[in-house]
């Protein structure tokens, strides 16, 4: 199991939870976890994420590795220019 971070505003999708735990070997079956415990994030995750991994910033890759004990961050996607 892969412990997640989520950020605060998601607290109404997850029963107030703000750390959960998904099976995960890779960034996309993080967020496909998510979305099956939580399938209100679904509209959220598909509208744009970023995901921290042992504090790096995935940007596109999500065939990234995660580790039972890697620390994840699901965070909200900052867009500008």
């Amino acid at each position: 199991m892969v412990e997640v971070t989520l950020w605060s505003g998601l607290k109404a999708y997850t029963d107030g939870e703000t750390t959960v735990e998904v099976e995960a070997k890779n960034v996309r079956e993080v967020l496909d976890g998510l979305v099956r415990m939580y399938p209100g994030l679904e509209e959220v995750i598909e509208a744009g994420v970023s995901v921290a991994v042992d504090g790096r910033i995935i940007a596109s890759s999500l065939t990234e590795p995660v580790k039972p004990d890697s620390e994840v961050y699901l965070l909200q996607q900052l867009k500008g220019g």
